[in-house]
């Protein structure tokens, strides 16, 4: 029996189990994975307060972990099978237990969304898919392709860039969706293309990409383009990890929460990418995690 359960070790799951310990409670955090969540796996952290010079994904998680450790947050590497969130105490089950709270903040996040193309599943790690921090050097003097036009997904293509022989980046849009700063360093790459109104269509080949088909947005023709030993790395988006809170009801897949992070559901919160909100950043994340935790305390 926990005072508060936390569901996901990313930003705002640590950051809630900081705040909830330092005001002596009992907590529990469960992650299936690593514990960052999504950002630990990017290459590089940029546009948060007090981050260090060079900060990767890698080394911020590591220090997130190393903090909430420190401050006596137990961490549990279990994956969540099931939930009841209705009545005082909630129950979470996991693959390796069954655990019990009067409170829970979920804070799981979401997953890289798949793009549902032919040959996407059967060449996932051997060319389309793939992490630029774990595997963006694999591709030094190659072809390396980036879908999306975000700011995740630009920033990724900018770290690529340092490897690739020629990047291009793959966009729906007429024009990349990124701040301005990542723009300029675009345009300054010197080896960056970008192919807009544009999507990745298919990928083929046996043991590694061979080829791929790019579609115009404007008129639906493909383009078939031979390059054998290619890099392909997807970044369109998340999908938030809802699927088991068939308690509440949701929002584009998303969780409502009011101002304290409180869904629908008395003494359950949510924090973080998880929840409806207009940013979703790591900053908002942190604080969502800190106000989730506050309140769930009282």
């Amino acid at each position: 029996m926990y005072d508060i359960i936390i569901i996901g070790a990313g930003p705002a799951g640590i950051s809630a189990g900081i705040y909830a310990v330092s005001r002596g409670k009992k907590t529990l955090v469960l992650e299936k994975a690593q514990v960052g969540g999504i950002i630990g796996k990017v290459s590089t952290v940029t546009h948060y307060a007090a981050i260090q010079a060079k900060e990767t994904g890698a080394t911020f998680a590591r220090r997130l972990e190393e903090q909430a450790r420190g401050a006596g947050v137990e961490i549990a590497r279990e994956t969540v099978t099931g939930v009841t969130l209705t009545g005082e105490v909630k129950t979470v089950r996991t693959d390796k237990g069954t655990y019990e709270a009067k409170r829970v903040i979920l804070a799981n996040g979401g997953t890289p969304r798949k793009l549902g193309i032919p040959g996407e599943a059967e060449l996932a790690g051997k060319g389309m898919g793939m992490n630029a921090a774990r595997d963006g050097a694999a591709y030094a003097g190659k072809n390396i392709y980036v879908v999306g036009g975000a700011d995740g997904a630009v920033k990724e293509a900018l770290y690529l860039a340092n490897f690739a022989k020629k990047l291009t980046i793959i966009h729906f849009e007429d024009q990349l969706a990124c701040i301005p700063e990542f723009r300029e360093k675009v345009a300054a790459a010197g080896n960056i293309t970008l192919r807009l109104g544009a999507r990745l269509h298919g990928v083929y080949g046996a043991d590694r990409v061979e080829r791929l088909e790019i579609a115009s947005e404007k008129d639906g023709s493909v383009e078939t383009i031979e390059d054998p030993g290619c890099g392909i790395f997807v970044y369109a988006g998340v999908t938030p990890n809802t699927e088991l809170y068939t308690e509440l009801a949701l929002e584009g897949g998303y969780i409502p929460t009011n101002e304290k992070m409180e869904t629908a559901i008395p003494g359950v919160y949510a924090a973080g990418d998880i929840r409806v909100k207009q940013v979703r950043q790591v900053a908002t994340a942190v604080a969502d995690g800190a106000i989730a935790a506050i309140n769930a305390a009282l």
